[in-house]
């Protein structure tokens, strides 16, 4: 069959334009007639090559399966186009009875098929999606014993059966049926052949059958996953159940290939939801925003290609992140990698085409985040981790720096300053619901907005950060936080100290809850919010326990092990933010990447594959190192020192 020849037939699949009103009764003969045609189209290749017979059997059903064609044509209700149906079907029977070759023979009765649906049109396609589990328990039931369990055609009932029943792992004969063809055949039975109807069967039971039964000879599901995913053209071929059940893999092959078409026919008729997910805007604006700076390119404006490709990841993407995270987190790193190639390309200054490519390879992997956001995908424990797993990560960072405040204030006997902390993260916890409410409905806060105020908010935490870690670790040194405690026993905390931890604290906090609030509100939208209540109330309890945990054990801690372990965490909490505010700032289109596509993404640690904030986290490290070095080398001296002036105060004494 060629590509005109499918599309045609598919265009009348789908059209009711001309179509007359039928009755039950004309449906029914209707279906008859085209199941006929479609059995004459795949199985009379058995029956003649080259112009001569070569099974007797199979050519006298064709003449026989023919000639009856004519008659059902001929007894439909009279319409405008009965007459031709009626000259076409008399053309077959000449054209069998010539014995013509199969592909003539094949292409007439393809061709009178969509003639007739055209028509007297009967429904084509399921209501709902096929349930493939369903179609499997039909068919063990139903037609394991005559067609056998592995759809060989060589079931226990089978012997004696003339004709024999169909090999559903034929794949040559496979190629040939649509999945509404077996639909068909599987409600009305098939005359001349011991095939009963089950019309008793629901019509979405005859449908899960048909789909099951379809897929047997086809195993390549994996591949045609990967072809479905990888190719838009594939998907805008067959965009619908009604597309998907008219078509035979031969039709599909035509236009893609053979095998490509096996696979993709493996994959769709054991996924048919595949073509039936909602996924209606969901990243509509990131599409749009990639056209548009891909055309903004092609006209020579490098710099509106750039915004605009930015604004695709920040206004069109990065809302819908969060959810995606918890689904399918390497699908998130795979877009946010390929969306930081775009942009390079487009800094650097690519050829059009290359800047194309990735823009099209984008759309392949928008259109795999929208099925995997698919409302059809969520469920209740998706909800419940989401939600766990975002308020876990977003709040341990804040919480481990705060705590490690409250624990130093307790060993160095100042809770008089506590106030100043608990008061910095609570109007943290208050400016960021209200940044929220703001954002969303007085004012719009950009993408980049969002993203400057992460960037550089975790950039000035990481440098005071920094200045306390080194600071820690100089007063574990031996006889440091002793001649420390000496110096301000009678001393309260300045009140500049006391803003500046309170400073600290709002800081650290708020940075993280304006952005924690704007992921739980994209997973609200996915429904099961008693899921996701109970997965935020689940992560509050454990950073309750680690919170907990870290200041009794800091408590017990000798002062000096005390200093060091905190020294070490706020260490890494610095490399960490870091890594996390350079990333920022180049998600907001302040700063240039440089794609490091070989290292992976590790969110925890604050490591991003582009080779600035990798930089930043080395050059936070050596600072780190250096102070601590420093500290290091000071305590040296100071214990060079002491035996001094130990001597030099025992001369006094004695002086006395």
């Amino acid at each position: 069959m060629t590509l005109r020849t499918f599309l045609a037939q598919l265009i009348a699949f789908l059209s009711i334009a001309v179509a007359v009103p039928a009755s039950a009764g004309t449906h029914e003969a209707v279906q008859t007639t085209w199941r006929l045609l479609d059995y004459i189209a795949v199985d009379y290749t058995e029956a003649v090559s080259g112009g001569e017979v070569t099974n007797e059997l199979e050519y006298a059903e064709m003449q026989e399966f023919s000639a009856s064609v004519v008659e059902r044509t001929s007894a439909l209700p009279a319409n405008s186009a009965q007459a031709q149906l009626i000259a076409d079907a008399r053309a077959l029977v000449r054209l069998i009875s010539a014995k013509a070759e199969p592909a003539v023979v094949a292409r007439h009765a393809r061709g009178l098929a969509s003639e007739l649906i055209t028509a007297y049109p009967v429904p084509l396609a399921p209501e709902a999606v096929p349930d493939l589990a369903r179609g499997a328990a039909l068919y063990a039931r139903n037609c394991a014993s005559c067609h056998g369990e592995s759809g060989g055609g060589a079931g226990p009932a089978a012997e004696g059966l003339d004709p024999p029943p169909i090999a559903f792992d034929d794949v040559a004969r496979a190629r040939e049926r649509s999945a509404f063809a077996l639909y068909q055949v599987i409600g009305q039975g098939l005359e001349g052949t011991a095939m009963p109807g089950f019309s008793d069967l629901p019509a979405e039971d005859r449908w899960s059958l048909a789909y099951y039964s379809g897929s047997i000879a086809f195993p390549e599901v994996e591949r045609g996953r990967r072809i479905w995913n990888d190719e838009p053209a594939i998907r805008a071929r067959i965009p619908d159940l009604a597309a998907l059940s008219g078509l035979t893999p031969a039709a599909l092959g035509e236009a893609i290939g053979t095998e490509r078409a096996d696979a993709v026919m493996a994959y769709l008729r054991t996924h048919p939801e595949a073509v039936a997910i909602d996924t209606t805007g969901s990243l509509a604006l990131a599409r749009e925003r990639l056209q548009q700076s891909l055309a903004a390119y092609e006209a020579g404006n490098k710099t509106e290609a750039r915004e605009l490709a930015l604004s695709a990841y920040l206004d069109g993407f990065e809302p819908l992140e969060a959810v995606l995270s918890t689904r399918d987190a390497d699908l998130l790193a795979s877009v946010e990698i390929g969306m930081a190639e775009l942009r390079a390309a487009i800094s650097r200054g690519d050829p059009v085409a290359a800047v194309a490519e990735k823009v099209n390879a984008l759309d392949v992997l928008f259109y795999r985040a929208e099925a995997v956001l698919a409302p059809d995908n969520a469920s209740a424990m998706s909800a419940f981790l989401g939600a766990f797993a975002i308020l876990l990560r977003e709040g341990l960072e804040a919480l481990l720096i705060v705590i490690a405040m409250i624990a130093f204030l307790r060993k160095a006997e100042r809770t008089e300053v506590m106030p100043f902390v608990h008061s910095g993260w609570l109007l943290a916890l208050a400016a960021g619901a209200l940044t929220w409410v703001v954002a969303t409905y007085l004012i719009g806060v950009s993408g980049a907005g969002r993203e400057l105020v992460e960037g550089f908010g975790s950039i000035f935490a990481a440098l005071v950060l920094l200045s306390i870690g080194i600071w820690m670790h100089g007063k574990s040194q031996a006889g440091e936080w002793q001649r420390y405690i000496q110096k301000t026993m009678r001393h309260a905390l300045s009140r500049r100290s006391a803003w500046f931890l309170f400073g600290l604290a709002f800081l650290v906090v708020y940075r993280e809850v304006f952005e924690t609030i704007l992921f739980f509100a994209a997973l609200w939208t996915q429904g099961h919010t008693d899921a996701i209540l109970a997965g935020a109330a689940s992560a509050i309890v454990l950073l309750a326990l680690i919170a907990w945990a870290m200041l009794r054990y800091s408590h017990r801690l000798p002062i000096g092990a005390f200093f060091a372990y905190s020294s070490v965490l706020i260490g890494f909490l610095a490399v960490v933010l870091a890594g996390k505010g350079i990333s920022g700032l180049q998600e907001a289109g302040l700063l240039g990447i440089t794609p490091l596509p070989n290292l992976p993404r590790i969110p925890i640690l604050g490591i991003t594959p582009a080779l600035e904030p990798v930089a930043a986290q080395i050059f936070m490290l050596a600072l780190i190192a250096l102070g601590y070095w420093r500290n290091k080398m000071k305590g040296m001296q100071s214990g060079l020192r002491k035996p001094v002036d130990s001597a030099r105060g025992a001369e006094k004494q004695y002086d006395r």
